[in-house]
């Protein structure tokens, strides 16, 4: 279970950095070259402007994808151990289930992963 948490974990910091370099690649221009780049942009069609912004949007949607996808195996591999506790001993269900909610905070990280990169 630990390497497919370090897998997704390496994957996220991946797209983010991804996203970085998507996000850079589009925004710096040499100054020598902005004439020219203002006059490429006015010929370009609109489908070749949006390349990089459309990286952006595929690591975000990756980056939210993968990590609900682990935090749904977290959530179900903790859930079933939780609730068998609970069927031995039911005293067991206020120190179980805060487990779960670690684990949903998976895909809360893979969401601001991804605004991060969107922004």
């Amino acid at each position: 279970m630990n390497k497919k948490i370090m897998l997704v974990a390496a994957l996220l910091t991946g797209f983010a950095l991804f996203g970085a370099i998507a996000q850079d690649a589009n925004e710096a221009q040499p100054v020598s070259q902005t004439t020219q780049v203002a006059q490429n942009n006015a010929e370009a069609s609109p489908a070749e402007k949006t390349d990089s912004s459309a990286f952006k949007y595929i690591a975000a949607g990756l980056a939210v994808g993968l990590a609900c996808i682990a935090g749904g195996m977290a959530v179900g591999k903790i859930g079933a151990a939780a609730m068998g506790a609970m069927s031995e001993n039911a005293e067991l269900s206020g120190k179980a289930l805060p487990f779960v909610g670690l684990a949903e905070g998976i895909c809360l990280w893979g969401f601001l992963v991804a605004l991060l990169i969107i922004l």
